[in-house]
């Protein structure tokens, strides 16, 4: 028998394998054959890694920025030959479908292009002649060793999110991947070790919270950038707060979508289905409540219904499959048991995706797309993320009952409206209590040149991932005041 592979980290630019003893099995979820074994390193190790970081750092700084980013156009162009074959590392250990798998890694790419422009981006401001014969300039500089923990859901992009824009700006990077789903983080510094960085300059270290507990401690780590469920957010950023470091935490999400009577239906139903099911709900950008206002109740209700019910469940590798599994038999419960509070609390479940038997993959953690209708706007399931397949709907009156319905929610990520009213989206971009608003789109993540907004507590901290959020998170601004009196400048 083969035995599995235990994976490794990569430190000061070398492959090694960690000390600690304690490993987790890495479980393909829909097959549920063991891929690998992630080791859960100790924090003796993550503190030798900073300690690396930190002694690279004083280097790489005054590596000029025009040459820093000639690393990122390596590495952009070696994800785009690898992009099929890293897309099934992520099908394979996350269970998404692969055409998921193949776009999540275009909006890594997407990063790497927009960080390339951080030459511009970085750029300060001057004035001259303050006062007479006084100047006054604001320039950027890098924080120094900065870290990404990273999340199981999309583990080929969220690091692109934070690391392109923290390098190019002059940081050295520790990159912590989720432990359910290490190994595209594996592959992909397989090529980010053929780019030539100097040693140092980035690393992957994998482990859980001890990993994690170490990272936020640590006196040399600077900032922190978090993905994840809202408390575990809380907690990051309030340890690392506690801890002087800058902390940039994306939380949770109860994404919320208005369908007015006047929106386009077919158009409508097949972007919340895609934008509910894709990726089996598991996205902070999901969305989980439906609400039609007034006459749109009957006609939507029926059409998702019908787009729930035909959707195609299975191996995240067959290409006729549209969603794949969920995460691991925790979610899958998790999942199944808020299913049932929804019952409890009042809700009728119009389409039930409980217990599915997919051939060929009956162990596999499915669920398929489900739907509670008339949920209890009070209830916990109107104010829970459930992190699967499941699309809640709620009938109003009017769109101001709507917007009201939207604002009392604790998470403000995205919120969206279906209409052909102009007025309408007005009122509801200017009113609705989201960092990301969308007007006849699904909840879609933005372009890498903007900001991932998102607010209340979806969000903790000031700057957002992306773009030049980005590159104000990962630089400290300096105000320098010069004054150089004609007297004190000759030439001796």
């Amino acid at each position: 028998m083969t035995k599995t592979p235990i994976i490794p980290n990569y430190i000061n630019g070398q492959w090694c394998y960690s000390s600690g003893k304690e490993t987790l099995d890495v479980i393909n979820p829909a097959t549920l054959e063991l891929l690998a074994k992630v080791p859960l390193s100790p924090a003796t190790e993550l503190n030798d890694v900073a300690a690396i970081a930190q002694q690279t750092f004083t280097s790489w700084r005054r590596t000029p920025v025009t040459e820093r980013i000639r690393y990122l156009f390596k590495l952009r162009d070696l994800l785009e030959q690898n992009q099929q074959e890293l897309a099934q590392t992520i099908t394979l250990e996350c269970g998404k479908t692969l055409a998921e798998s193949v776009a999540e890694l275009q909006r890594a790419i997407e990063n790497i292009e927009v960080a390339c422009g951080v030459p511009t981006l970085i750029q300060g401001y001057n004035s001259e002649d303050i006062a007479r014969g006084i100047d006054e300039i604001m320039i950027r500089q890098p924080l120094g060793v900065v870290a990404i923990i990273a999340p199981f859901n999309f583990p080929g992009m969220i690091p692109f999110w934070f690391f392109p824009y923290a390098i190019a700006c002059g940081n050295t990077c520790i990159i912590k991947p989720s432990e359910k789903v290490p190994l595209t983080m594996q592959k992909v510094f397989t090529l980010i070790d053929q780019i030539g960085l100097p040693p140092g300059v980035i690393n992957l270290v994998n482990g859980a919270k001890e990993t994690v507990d170490a990272i936020l401690d640590h006196p040399n780590i600077k900032a922190i950038s978090f993905v994840g469920s809202t408390p575990v957010a809380q907690y990051v950023y309030s340890r690392a707060a506690a801890n002087g470091k800058r902390a940039q935490c994306q939380g949770g999400a109860k994404n919320p979508v208005i369908i007015l009577p006047d929106a386009d239906l077919e158009m409508t139903t097949k972007i919340i289905a895609d934008s509910a099911f894709g990726c089996a709900g598991q996205r902070c950008l999901a969305t989980s409540i439906a609400i039609t206002v007034g006459q749109a109740k009957d006609s939507f209700t029926d059409a998702i219904a019908t787009a729930a019910e035909t959707r195609i469940v299975g191996y995240g590798l067959d290409e006729t499959v549209q969603m794949g599994t969920v995460i691991s038999a925790q979610s899958k419960t998790r999942i199944e048991r808020l299913i049932q509070q929804g019952k409890d609390e009042g809700s009728k479940i119009l389409i039930d995706g409980r217990n599915p038997k997919i051939s060929g993959y009956e162990q596999g953690y499915f669920v398929r797309p489900t739907i509670l209708e008339d949920i209890n706007p009070l209830g916990e399931l109107a104010r829970t993320e459930i992190f699967g397949p499941v699309l809640s709907l709620i009938h109003l009156n009017t769109i101001e009952e709507a917007i009201t319905f939207v604002n009392q929610s604790q998470y403000g990520n995205m919120a969206c409206l279906f209409t052909r009213s102009g007025a309408a989206a007005r009122k509801f971009r200017y009113e609705a209590q989201a960092g990301n608003i969308g007007i006849n789109i699904g909840v879609a993540a933005p372009m890498a040149f903007f900001p991932f907004s998102g607010w209340k507590d979806s969000f903790f901290g000031d700057l957002h991932g992306q773009g030049q959020h980005a590159v104000e998170f990962f630089t400290q601004t300096k105000v320098v005041v010069e004054r150089w009196l004609s007297d004190w400048s000759r030439q001796f």
